[in-house]
């Protein structure tokens, strides 16, 4: 006779119902309390991994999300450039087709920060390329590759503003009688929009210095030793020819097109009326990969 006690349903009820939690808890906690030193967490060593495992995933991905950075502040320059371009196109509308000419004596580089301010004047931001927006530390006027300028004291409201951007000294149209500026030959002036071949001739560009007016070679044209080397204002190429966005920078054009240039293709625009676009920094002209400063070797040739 089987003396086993008998359970009535209820007790059944609350027996199964204990054994299905201590099943429930037994399955959720102990098997992965096993796994990690007796219920504690993880270990030192599975952190470690897990820290590794982070570090190599930023390693890998800050690289591209740098150069995404930079090519969003490079479209952004790109966007200033055009609205520059909507500004000298109506100052060359409102003046029959002519550029600016001397309107502050002793900034003959500069004429253009006057000119155009009662054009830009409410949205100044755009004096600046995204990736060159403070002052070089040290003092001076001049700027860098990375690096505003600064006008000098005085001229008209004596507003002294900052800028990464500089203008083609070739397109001004020179006063009556005016031979020479800076030792460049007005002769060679641009003066008007209304040219040939406008989609090759420099308009305005990222710049280290307010404007520039280069020549083929010597002072003027000479490429810089290193990259933002200032000499001088007389300088005139070593002026355009900085490394801003990646061996380039970014022009606008007489056709108020903008375009990325590369560092060694200033040689090859046609910067005033009688520049030698096959000069001897061109490939054209024969130059040669020792006829670069090091720091210019690994740019492509034009």
């Amino acid at each position: 006779m089987d003396k086993r006690k008998a359970f009535t349903p209820l007790e059944i009820k609350i027996r199964n119902r204990k054994n299905s939690n201590r099943v429930r808890k037994g399955f959720l906690t102990d098997p992965v309390r096993g796994k990690f030193s007796n219920g504690a967490g993880f270990t030192l060593v599975e952190l470690l991994v897990v820290i590794a495992i982070i570090a190599i995933l930023m390693a890998i991905l800050m690289p591209a999300l740098q150069r995404a950075r930079k090519q969003g502040k490079e479209a952004v320059c790109k966007s200033n450039l055009h609205q520059w371009g909507l500004i000298w196109s109506m100052y060359c509308d409102d003046n029959d087709g002519y550029f600016c000419g001397t309107v502050m004596g002793d900034w003959p580089r500069g004429e253009w920060v006057i000119a155009l301010r009662p054009l830009y004047d409410t949205k100044r931001g755009i004096l600046k390329c995204p990736m060159a927006t403070k002052r070089l530390p040290g003092g001076g006027n001049q700027g860098g590759t990375f690096n505003t300028y600064r006008m000098g004291g005085g001229g008209v409201g004596d507003r002294r503003e900052e800028g990464s951007y500089g203008v083609n000294c070739w397109i001004y149209k020179p006063r009556p009688g005016q031979t020479i500026i800076q030792g460049r030959p007005t002769k060679h002036n641009w003066k008007t929009k209304d040219v040939e071949g406008a989609y090759r001739i420099p308009v305005f560009a990222d710049t280290m210095w307010r404007g520039g007016g280069p020549m083929e070679e010597g002072t003027k044209g000479d490429p810089p030793q290193f990259d933002g080397q200032w000499l001088g204002a007389g300088h005139e190429m070593k002026h355009f020819c900085i490394d801003r966005h990646n061996g380039s920078t970014n022009f606008l054009f007489m056709d108020w097109s903008v375009r990325k240039v590369g560092i060694k293709e200033l040689w090859t625009l046609k910067w005033h009326r009688n520049f030698n676009t096959a000069g001897p920094y061109t490939l054209a002209g024969g130059v040669t990969p020792d006829d670069w400063p090091d720091w210019m070797r690994p740019f492509k040739d034009y």
